[in-house]
């Protein structure tokens, strides 16, 4: 099929879909879908470098027993984080990954998350840490900063915004003989351009003064938040609406290859389907905020997904092996592929533009009552946002807002 026969039956497929797609009634406020047509935001290309630019972020999070709230609470935001760092100029790729840690002589020391762009199998992850262990209050800090350093695929990319947020409420122990201290690490951190930045939950005199001077040797920031993690939770009228509709998204998402690339792929869908079933309303329409920003476009599509692909022009569905199209188009003739193809392309630009629409709206929303309860400067929303505001400023990233989101 020729990409300019897909590019006009998607076009006249999608009017009609939204056209006639239901309103959306929220607040009061009645939605109309705009007839215009949707299409997958990528990440804009730097026009200087011809590289998207890139920023890569690891939490490096204890999860001994006194963290429960803070874990709860990154379980909340990392897609406000997410779609914070996503509004960058211009749009970034963003990856994330995750170091856990607590100490000898518990279930683990560390627990190592490679950086991704597939942040739901990240966030699924995520789901599982629970708090637990510790006990002789400092904990295997220098273990959990080595490893951040030397065991995560940073980008080589010299112009990437690499960052680490150690968090935690307990200093490093300093007196394991066979440990690599902290100053060690933060010195090959600096070497490879990445900051550390430390935020210390709750008031550990002991923890503060070495928190700060790790963020001094990282090049990076101290913060301090309560014990909770102090971020704003604030539920509005559009997350139920916003995680059904992400649900709904995600739902439109066809994946060919190979029977290797296939699995990866299953894998990719059973994470969403973890956090569809398990996580909170509120983290599922922070998701879908997210999934529908330029820079959430790789989290959404993952690879191989043959929607886009086909519509897009990079790939030809004739072309394809039947064997490596999902189980369902084998058995379809040419015609009812391409026809597939067209409604679930039309369908999804649909439920994308009722995302955008109510996503920019709980926005507002959320801003509002923010300001109402006298702002949040002391939020962990807030200082993370502030940090990295002025971090990736200086590599060319402009986040030009006053304020996170939430």
């Amino acid at each position: 099929m020729k990409p300019r026969i897909i590019a006009m039956a998607l076009f006249m497929a999608t009017a009609a879909s939204v056209a006639f797609y239901p309103a959306y009634q929220s607040a009061g406020t009645l939605i109309k879908p705009s007839l215009d047509p949707v299409t997958i935001d990528l990440p804009v290309i730097d026009p200087q470098t011809g590289e998207r630019p890139r920023v890569d972020v690891v939490f490096v999070l204890d999860t001994t027993g006194s963290m429960g709230g803070l874990i709860q609470a990154a379980k909340e935001k990392i897609w406000s984080i997410a779609t914070t760092m996503a509004s960058a100029q211009p749009a970034p790729d963003i990856r994330m990954g995750l170091v856990a840690y607590r100490d000898r002589g518990d279930a683990y020391v560390t627990r190592v998350v490679d950086l991704s762009d597939d942040l739901d199998s990240v966030y699924a992850t995520l789901m599982d840490f629970q708090a637990n262990g510790g006990g002789d209050g400092p904990e295997s800090v220098n273990q959990a900063l080595h490893d951040a350093v030397h065991k995560i695929s940073w980008s080589q990319d010299s112009q990437a915004y690499r960052v680490v947020f150690l968090v935690g409420d307990a200093p490093p122990h300093m007196d394991y003989q066979d440990d690599i201290k902290y100053p060690e690490s933060l010195a090959a951190a600096t070497a490879r351009g990445i900051a550390v930045n430390t935020i210390q939950c709750g008031h550990n005199g002991s923890a503060k003064q070495e928190w700060e001077r790790i963020a001094d040797l990282g090049h990076g920031r101290y913060f301090q938040v309560e014990q909770a993690g102090s971020a704003v939770a604030i539920a509005t009228p559009f997350d139920e609406k916003l995680a059904r509709l992400s649900a709904r998204l995600d739902d439109t998402r066809l994946y060919y290859g190979t029977e290797e690339d296939k699995e990866k792929q299953r894998l990719k869908l059973n994470a969403a389907d973890k956090l569809h079933a398990e996580s909170s309303v509120e983290s599922r329409a922070r998701r879908a905020a997210f999934n529908v920003s330029k820079s959430g476009a790789s989290n959404f599509l993952g690879d191989g997904e043959l929607v886009d692909d086909v519509t897009s022009g990079r790939v030809d569905l004739s072309g394809i092996d039947r064997d490596k199209l999902p189980a369902a188009m084998q058995v379809m003739a040419p015609a009812e592929q391409e026809a597939l193809i067209t409604e679930t392309a039309a369908r999804r630009n649909a439920l994308r533009h009722q995302v955008q629409e109510l996503a920019a709206q709980r926005s507002a929303y959320l801003e509002k009552k923010v300001e109402e309860l006298g702002g949040a400067r002391d939020s962990l929303d807030h200082k993370i946002y502030s940090a990295v505001q002025v971090q990736a400023g200086k590599l060319g990233l402009r986040y030009e807002a006053d304020a996170p989101d939430y």
